[in-house]
């Protein structure tokens, strides 16, 4: 995973595990501003399943981003989302490319699945479990909204989240010396 903050003080934040991969296991976190943040967040996947990455950005300039081998599109995109939600306090609004993870939250797929015991309507196990339930469980503690972007059409920040995404499935990392933002 890597991380640029340009507040380099770091927050240390004891409530997350070391041992799950989606956790900075420095326990950085991105302090509280004033009023509502903006976060971009994307997945991509090279082959799906196939080596998959994650990336968020906001504008203001914190971003990470991070990988795992094999994964799915779907899969990072949810990761993203439940990394970014993890390290940025205060209210966020979360702005997606992903109509399933907007999707889940407007429309309170969670909601459902909880209800049928992480089943979907067709009655099989809910995919990515273990990515949706603390992202749901950190939903319902937290003021977080989502919002849907068309992917690919121009948006700078959501262009930079699919850049973070892209380059960490190639393994290429990311730097903030050539974020550009």
């Amino acid at each position: 995973m890597t991380l640029f903050d340009p507040h380099p003080e770091p927050t240390p934040n004891a409530a997350l595990d070391p041992t799950d991969p989606f956790t900075d296991p420095a326990g950085l976190t991105v302090p509280a501003g004033a009023g509502r943040r903006e976060v971009y967040t994307d997945g991509a996947c090279s082959g799906n399943p196939g080596p998959g990455g994650w990336g968020w950005v906001m504008p203001d300039g914190p971003w990470a981003s991070g990988a795992e081998n094999p994964s799915t599109n779907q899969r990072m995109e949810v990761a993203a989302v439940l990394h970014a939600v993890r390290h940025i306090e205060g209210p966020i609004e979360i702005i997606s490319d992903s109509t399933y993870v907007v999707n889940c939250f407007r429309d309170r797929w969670w909601a459902g699945w909880e209800k049928r015991g992480w089943r979907n309507s067709q009655k099989k196990d809910v995919a990515n479990q273990d990515l949706w339930k603390p992202l749901v469980a950190l939903y319902k503690e937290r003021d977080v909204t989502f919002r849907w972007v068309k992917g690919h059409a121009g948006n700078h920040y959501n262009d930079e989240a699919d850049r973070l995404a892209v380059q960490a499935a190639r393994g290429d990392g990311s730097d903030a010396a050539v974020m550009g933002l």
